[in-house]
């Protein structure tokens, strides 16, 4: 039977466990951790050191150890020299999460009070690596969230720029933009083209036109106002000028004063600022000479960029895996599509290791569907660093969508996670078409699932589901452009004609399988247009 002191041991173990827990804040949690050892060895001065993803540890937190500073690489040597006399790893030995120190003790720890402290930092060993993968994912979706608001602002000034006629509206929306954006009262911006009025609209600031005419003329980047540009400017000093170039010309320029509460401009405003001048420059020019095209104009460089944005997505190249031969293809029926395909780790890179295939859907083309599927990749990508459940990531990915999304934006998707070395899977479908698994016997299942689509309720459940693929078998995942594809009479491809190209190129290679697929739906159309995406990922696990 236990004592009484090892029960009370037991309960403080389990006490400092469950607060450990409690807290997805790794300060908090190393305060705690700190506290707790301190207090149980009698210790005058503590540290915690955590390691970084750049695989260093630093010191995160120290008590009565001044020469320890915050964000300081941490190392015994000057540790000790702190007064830190004894070192306690933070997981493994070999490989510690962080480490804990101690010094300045009442006596020397006995073993029971050695033995809680090792399994309370085996506890917080998990507990602090969680609280680094929130972090993570958290600083990506702040990052991805800076990034499609800096996108959306320039969307928005294109969408308002196309419907502008006249310079001066250009050049008033220009600087209602930048002073809306960084929160500035004064700003000016100017342009001029020969033959033409020119414009100048600012507020708080007296600049001559003429003048940042004449000599600004070499001004090919934005940057801060010096001294002598402030003289020509008649503007603050650390003004941000940038610069409207017209081809080789430079047709106009925005004075930005300094920022209020002396906040700086920072690189990303400097990039956002070169966006912002070529948008600018094709609306004056638009203006000046298009007007009747200047819509057309600017939708057709909505598109172009939206068309990247989705090209840039999908993967270069997918992995290869051990005993798996993967392979998929995607085209699109518009300029901008709204399919998406990849095939992803979950924890560690490696063919032997488990990854996650995934084709989507998402409502919609165009602008709007580019940025809803870079939130979906954005969100697979930091979820897999922390998150294998497929549960999880459908849950998590469901409800940040639904939350970052408008109410008539969702995606179908079909995520299936595959153990390379034994074949199993796990599949969780949500609101996706049924996959295809091709037995090596020819027998063919369905792989359907009751999820709904991901963005278009709060707080759903999913189902998760498993199979085995088999030496031989063949699992095809497609987007409903290829079982819907219609011929001229409007009849469609369906999934028994999918299945048929399956069987017929059983042996040949998955990327051999895809390309004819795709002849297959090309004959059956015949000379109907396309009017939805299609993309088919196969999967064959070698005989």
């Amino acid at each position: 039977m236990a004592t009484g002191f090892d029960i009370s041991r037991l309960e403080a173990l389990l006490e400092s466990a469950r607060l450990l827990q409690s807290s997805l804040d790794l300060e908090l949690i190393l305060k705690h951790l700190l506290r707790t050892a301190m207090g149980r060895l009698l210790a005058r001065r503590g540290v915690v050191a955590v390691r970084g993803s750049d695989g260093i540890l630093r010191v995160q937190l120290a008590r009565g150890a001044q020469a320890l500073a915050g964000g300081s690489e941490f190392t015994e040597a000057s540790a000790r020299a702190a007064g830190i006399e004894q070192f306690f790893p933070i997981g493994s030995n070999s490989e510690p999460t962080g480490m804990l120190g101690i010094g300045g003790l009442a006596g020397t720890p006995g073993a029971e009070e050695t033995e809680f402290l090792q399994a309370l930092l085996g506890l917080a060993a998990s507990v602090i690596a969680n609280a680094q993968a929130h972090e993570q994912a958290r600083s990506a979706n702040l990052l991805l969230d800076q990034r499609l608001q800096e996108l959306r602002a320039l969307l928005d000034l294109g969408r308002g720029l196309a419907s502008t006629l006249d310079p001066g509206d250009v050049a008033q929306l220009v600087g209602f933009t930048l002073a809306g954006r960084w929160a500035i009262a004064k700003y000016a911006v100017a342009a001029w083209k020969e033959g033409q009025p020119s414009v100048l609209r600012q507020k708080g600031l007296n600049i001559d036109a003429a003048k940042v005419r004449e000599k600004f003329t070499a001004l090919a980047e934005p940057r801060l106002a010096n001294e002598d540009d402030a003289d020509i400017l008649n503007a603050p000093e650390g003004a941000l000028l940038i610069p409207i170039r017209s081809q080789e010309s430079l047709v106009g320029m925005v004075v930005c004063a300094p920022r209020m509460r002396g906040m700086q401009y920072r690189e990303a405003d400097i990039e956002f600022a070169s966006g912002l001048a070529a948008q600018a420059a094709v609306a004056f020019e638009n203006a000046w000479h298009f007007r009747d095209t200047l819509a057309r104009q600017h939708l057709e460089k909505e598109l172009e960029l939206a068309a990247s944005i989705h090209r840039d997505l999908f993967p270069a190249k997918l992995p290869e895996l051990f005993d798996i031969d993967v392979a998929a293809r995607n085209r699109q029926a518009r300029q901008v599509g709204g399919d998406y395909y990849d095939v992803l780790p979950f924890d560690a890179a490696g063919d032997r290791q488990p990854h996650l295939l995934c084709v989507a859907d998402i409502s919609g083309k165009g602008i709007s569907a580019a940025i809803l599927m870079s939130t979906i990749q954005a969100t697979l990508r930091s979820l897999l660093r922390r998150e294998s459940s497929l549960l999880e990531i459908a849950g998590v990915a469901n409800e940040l969508l639904f939350a970052t999304t408008p109410a008539n934006k969702f995606a179908t998707a079909f995520l299936c996670g595959l153990d390379p070395v034994t074949g199993n899977c796990r599949f969780v479908n949500c609101g996706h078409n049924a996959a295809v698994l091709l037995r090596v016997d020819g027998e063919v299942e369905m792989l359907d699932g009751p999820g709904l689509a991901l963005g278009l309720f709060p707080r759903r459940t999913y189902e998760e589901k498993a199979f085995h693929l088999a030496p031989g078998d063949i699992l095809a995942i497609y987007s409903d452009g290829v079982s819907e594809a219609q011929d001229s009479s409007d009849e469609q491809f369906e999934v028994p004609r999918l299945t048929d190209v399956l069987k017929k190129h059983a042996a040949q290679p998955a990327s051999f399988i895809v390309d004819r697929v795709f002849d297959a739906i090309d004959i059956f159309a015949g000379e109907a247009p396309q009017f939805d995406d299609i993309t088919l990922m196969v999967v064959k696990r070698s005989a």
